[in-house]
């Protein structure tokens, strides 16, 4: 399992349980992940930190002196075994 942060520009957008399907865009030298429909975004990736699944599932949300940021955990491993 693979946990990682998206920020949310504001509260309510996102439920803990709720599955989540992310979206991948590239940069020059990383990638970055969007939960659709455009509610949160992750930080950038390397390459080598690609993620390998596109559905996950919302673990917490929290709100701190920087934002509103939701933790969200993929399964990576059964996409590993396929």
């Amino acid at each position: 399992m693979r946990k990682m942060e998206f920020k949310m520009e504001r509260t309510g957008l996102l439920t803990i349980g709720q599955e989540v399907t992310v979206t991948e865009s590239q940069l020059p030298t990383s990638y970055y992940y969007t939960i659709v429909p455009a509610v949160a975004m992750s930080k950038n990736y390397p390459a080598y930190q690609r993620l390998k699944s596109r559905t996950g599932k919302v673990l917490e949300i929290e709100e701190n002196p920087r934002g509103y940021y939701a933790l969200v955990e993929f399964d990576e491993e059964s996409i590993n075994e396929e």
